[in-house]
């Protein structure tokens, strides 16, 4: 019983005709442009004759050669490199088997050099007539590419990507990107795993540096309005492990870039499936998103003076700034390469944006009223600060001379030269401070406060506003460049407890709640003397947070890396807290915080205890700045406003009463 006949069954005989009426002509057309060639256009009457004989038997092995061969079976409009080498290897034989049947017959009249010129003719053919849709379509898509690269701003939904990965893999990526008739990522750049394919291009697209140089290509492609969206790990068969991909995502969170993982290979025109890999994911909660057209209303046109610029959140903040077009961005950092690479950083990716490199030390009243009375800021970020634990520990003078009386200088700055808000970056170590680096900065929260209470009845005050929120992933010198750190050696990740938790956000998160922060405080949503805090969910666990660093390395917990409890320091809290027991906390205009109220202290009285610092400074004695920094925090504590006096402590200054820890893991911010 015959099969019944199908339109599908119809299309597939008639194709199979085709392709065996075109694969008869292109083996006759072989072998006869083969003797012309070899002949130079003039063949002998006894050879024209044998080369007629034959053409049957050159035609009747072909074809069975081809069928046997499995190239009737095949998807040439998608075809692929494996298909091509079995289609050489099929042509090499359908020539081989008819030569060797004719010389074996005692044919005499073919030349030894014409079956080699036939084959090339042959699969220069065969492939021509197989491939061509492949080829023109690849051709059309890379069109399409090129011109998506050039894209207006009216076609959001296609992002530029940098591609990163081995050559092998990353041309895997680029093939499923080709194939896809409307791809929503076209690829801008590639990073290499090494440097040797550098300044070369795969499938047209330039490979412009290393994994090393991710900053700095951001940076290329900006300045040729071309600057990515996001990166795309190119993975194929295996995968990028350990520090490497722990790095890429931390340069792009830094950068603002997302991260794709991009699936192992599939079939060509599938969709290519990318899975976002950020630090959200070791977060265990989505990140915030703020809706970024009110900042932008208040810092268009505008001068902003950032502290701090250099660093970490500094950075990002003078990045994120500098897309809502201010009119002049004053960079101001104590760091000379700091400055220097912010500095050509904004140079190069905002060419038209006015920028003011500052160098120059928050510690240095004089100094920063100048800076102050020269650029007439209307808007400061003041985000310098010392914030290593563990250093501000040992260093007390230093810690209270840059977080307390430096932020006095940058306060009284922008009250004396009416900048219309300010906003200080602080912490949650602030809150119920053990150490010295949290009760520095709860000082500057509490001068902040009482300026901006001291302009309530007057509408045209400078607003003074702090942010308070928790540790920020990826920052120099926090938790993730520690772990980083130990995992490139594969040393055991240490942890001090097993129950220790923190306040964790990524640094888009907290520039953009800075922003924020002072676009609202123009339209009075914040009332004055207000604390912001993140809504930054629950606290998280140092150790599973060391767990999904691995994970997301690519190993195994306990098995490839070890996790280490070291224990607890003198004077480490198990966990923070983002308010203090003194303060309400209150809902906010702003989507996802809250609002802090403390009790407020009389600007008259801190700087009355800041001039006490500033003298125990000048003569040198940590001992008295010491004691100095926790009297005001007891005395802040009970609520006493009566100015502090020097009282020896019996304690070394080496041991303080009460101190924060060493970092191991969870004491740094």
């Amino acid at each position: 019983m015959t099969a019944p006949f199908t339109p599908i069954a119809g299309r597939r005989s008639w194709r199979r005709r085709a392709f065996l009426l075109y694969d008869s002509i292109a083996i006759c057309l072989a072998l006869t442009i083969a003797v012309l060639l070899r002949m130079n256009g003039q063949i002998p009457q006894p050879m024209l004759l044998g080369m007629i004989c034959s053409l049957p038997i050159f035609l009747a092995c072909g074809l069975v050669i081809f069928h046997l061969c499995g190239v009737y079976e095949r998807v040439w409009r998608l075809g692929s490199l494996n298909d091509l080498i079995a289609l050489v290897g099929a042509a090499a034989i359908s020539v081989i088997v008819p030569v060797a049947a004719i010389t074996l017959a005692g044919a005499r009249w073919l030349p030894t050099s014409v079956p080699f010129i036939q084959w090339f003719v042959l699969v220069a053919i065969l492939a021509g007539g197989r491939l061509w849709r492949r080829i023109l379509a690849d051709q059309l898509r890379s069109m399409r590419r090129l011109h998506a690269t050039d894209q207006s701003p009216a076609e959001p939904e296609r992002q530029r990507a940098l591609i990163v990965g081995s050559p092998e893999n990353v041309e895997m990526v680029l093939r499923q990107l080709e194939a896809a008739d409307d791809p929503d990522y076209v690829a801008v750049g590639i990073l290499d795993l090494g440097e040797q394919d550098v300044a070369l291009r795969l499938r047209r697209v330039p490979i412009l540096g290393s994994i090393d140089a991710v900053a700095e290509v951001v940076s290329t492609l900006a300045a040729m309005h071309l600057r990515p969206h996001c990166l795309i790990l190119a993975e194929g068969t295996t995968r990028l492990a350990g520090p490497i991909k722990l790095k890429l995502v931390t340069a792009a969170e830094t950068l603002g870039l997302a991260v794709m993982r991009a699936p192992k290979p599939t079939a060509m025109g599938e969709p290519l499936g990318l899975k976002a890999v950020n630090h959200a994911e070791l977060l265990g909660r989505p990140q915030t998103t703020l809706d970024p057209t009110v900042v932008s209303r208040a810092l268009e046109g505008c001068r902003v003076l950032v502290t701090g610029a250099g660093g970490t959140i500094g950075r990002e903040l003078v990045r994120q700034i500098a897309a809502f077009g201010p009119a002049e961005l004053i960079l101001l950092d104590a760091g000379e390469f700091n400055l220097y690479s912010v500095e050509l950083e904004m140079r190069e990716n905002f060419p038209g944006i006015p920028c003011s490199p500052v160098l120059c030390s928050i510690r240095q009243r004089q100094h920063i009223m100048d800076v102050f009375s020269r650029y007439r800021p209307e808007f400061v970020l003041h985000a310098a600060a010392l914030k290593h634990v563990p250093l501000v520990e040992t260093n007390i003078c230093a810690g209270v001379m840059t977080n307390v009386l430096g932020t006095r200088n940058v306060a009284d700055a922008a009250l004396r030269f009416g900048a219309r808000a300010m906003v200080q970056v602080s912490t949650d170590k602030a809150v119920n401070p053990v150490g010295i680096m949290g009760a520095t900065k709860r000082l500057g929260e509490l001068y902040c406060q009482a300026l901006d209470l001291a302009g309530s009845n007057q509408p045209s005050a400078p607003r003074f506003m702090t942010v308070r929120f928790g540790n920020v992933l990826g920052s120099s010198g926090s938790l993730i460049p520690l772990f980083e750190h130990q995992l490139k050696r594969r040393a055991p990740l240490t942890v001090t407890h097993p129950e220790i938790t923190r306040f964790f956000m990524t640094v888009h998160e907290a520039v953009q709640l800075v922003l924020h922060s002072m676009a609202r405080t123009l339209g009075c949503d914040v009332k004055r003397g207000r604390i912001i805090v993140l809504d930054m969910g629950e606290p998280v666990k140092i150790i599973d947070i060391a767990r999904r660093m691995i994970r997301l390395s690519g190993l195994e917990p306990d098995v490839d890396v070890q996790i280490k409890i070291v224990g607890l320091r003198p004077g480490e809290k198990l966990y923070e807290e983002l308010f203090d027991e003194r303060e309400e906390r209150l809902p906010s205009a702003l989507p996802g915080v809250f609002e802090a109220e403390p009790v407020p202290v009389p600007v008259a009285v801190l700087n009355k205890r800041f001039d006490a610092f500033a003298r125990a400074i000048a003569d040198h004695d940590e001992q008295a700045v010491h004691d100095l920094l926790f009297q005001a925090m007891e005395s802040e504590h009970r609520g006493d406003v009566v100015p502090l006096q020097i009282i020896r402590s019996p304690q070394p200054v080496s041991q303080p009463v009460r101190t924060m820890a060493m970092p191991a893991a969870a004491a740094m911010e």
